[in-house]
């Protein structure tokens, strides 16, 4: 492949574009950001506490608005804690310096997703969260909400992460639908259910046991999000137990599910996960999903779903789609595949809560 190939940059790709400067930090990105499709971001020094969300907008700096909305300022040094139903604003340590040709698109990491912090990547200039466009050059912020938890943090944290693409790099249906022919992309499910990207459906019926999930407990304490396993299951989560095949979702409450399918993303694809449709039902997958390559590659490995119920209850049952994977191309193969020669925790996974409870 050459340099003006399309698609996801894979790793290698990252760590030259980190020696053109075109992403710089201070202090410098470390080899343990660099994952097979994405890079991981990581939470500056000082917290802005904000009285709401909000964008930079066109032609302006998001330094410069932040004191239209700033409350008050912490100081992460010695770790701090974001409170649950608040809006802060953390510069990140790193920042971009995009090719003309290159794009880039940030999303949570997946233990980040799965502890109910609502964060976003935003820049100068920006007019959507999460989307940064070919050129960019400036600084990256993290917008951080915790929703279920209120939770510990400090410098040097990734909650988020970024992936590079040089145009277009999505496959659609039918490039999704031969692969799939070739190399089944799902398991555990009749048929693959193709629609603007790979669906996917909830699992309410476990081979073993009542067990389909977690819902958070809303007066629980605070995680510490720099420690891995430390945190006791049942102080911050109530067992979903079923054995007819459906649950009810209470509005507000925020569930930990899983995928009927195992999913498989090859080492020349990368995947996102998205919403499948906003009218199917009273509720939204909280879609923190960058699927990296070589994810249930060889080792069967479903998704874990983020649910949170709207204004209604919902009756939730098995097999319903609830999501789907967006396919991408890579425009290389990378040098290291998830679960292969890296520290993956979801390698494999089932029904699993994030990192930082004890297994």
């Amino acid at each position: 492949m050459t340099d003006t190939a399309s698609g996801v940059l894979p790793d290698h790709r990252l760590r030259a574009m980190i020696d053109a400067g075109e992403i710089a930090a201070d202090p410098a990105v470390t080899a343990g950001q660099i994952q097979p499709a994405s890079l991981d971001l990581r939470l500056g020094t000082v917290a802005y506490r904000v009285r709401a969300s909000f964008l930079a907008g066109e032609g302006n700096k998001l330094s410069e608005r932040l004191p239209e909305f700033e409350m008050h300022r912490m100081d992460l040094s010695k770790g701090a804690v974001l409170e649950k139903g608040c809006v802060y604003v953390v510069p990140l340590m790193e920042r971009l310096a995009l090719p003309a040709g290159v794009s880039a698109v940030a999303n949570a990491k997946s233990s980040t997703g799965r502890v109910d912090c609502l964060t976003r990547v935003i820049t100068d200039g920006g007019t959507e969260f999460d989307r940064i466009a070919p050129g960019y050059a400036g600084p990256l912020y993290a917008e951080i909400c915790p929703r279920s938890f209120s939770v510990l943090v400090k410098p040097g944290l990734a909650l988020n992460q970024i992936r590079f693409r040089r145009g277009e790099a999505v496959l659609d249906d039918d490039e999704l639908r031969s692969r799939h022919a070739d190399t089944p992309l799902v398991t555990g499910t009749d048929r693959a259910v193709i629609d603007d990207g790979l669906g996917f459906s909830v699992d309410l019926q476990p081979e073993t046991g009542t067990l389909v999930g977690y819902r958070a407990k809303p007066h629980a304490g605070v995680i510490d999000l720099t420690q891995i396993g430390a945190h006791d299951v049942a102080e911050f989560w109530e067992e979903v137990r079923s054995d007819r095949g459906r649950i009810i979702l209470d509005p507000g409450a925020f569930y930990i599910l899983v995928s009927r399918e195992a999913v498989t993303i090859p080492p020349d694809c990368a995947a996102e996960m998205a919403p499948y449709l906003a009218m199917v039902g009273e509720f939204r997958v909280h879609y923190a999903g960058f699927f990296d390559p070589g994810f249930g590659h060889g080792i069967p490995a479903r998704g874990v779903l983020e649910v949170r119920c709207h204004e209604a209850p919902f009756v939730l049952e098995h097999g319903q789609v609830v999501g789907r994977l967006v396919y991408e191309r890579m425009a290389e193969a990378p040098e290291h595949l998830y679960g292969a020669d890296l520290a993956s925790n979801y390698q494999g996974q089932g029904l699993k809560l994030s990192k930082h409870f004890k297994a």
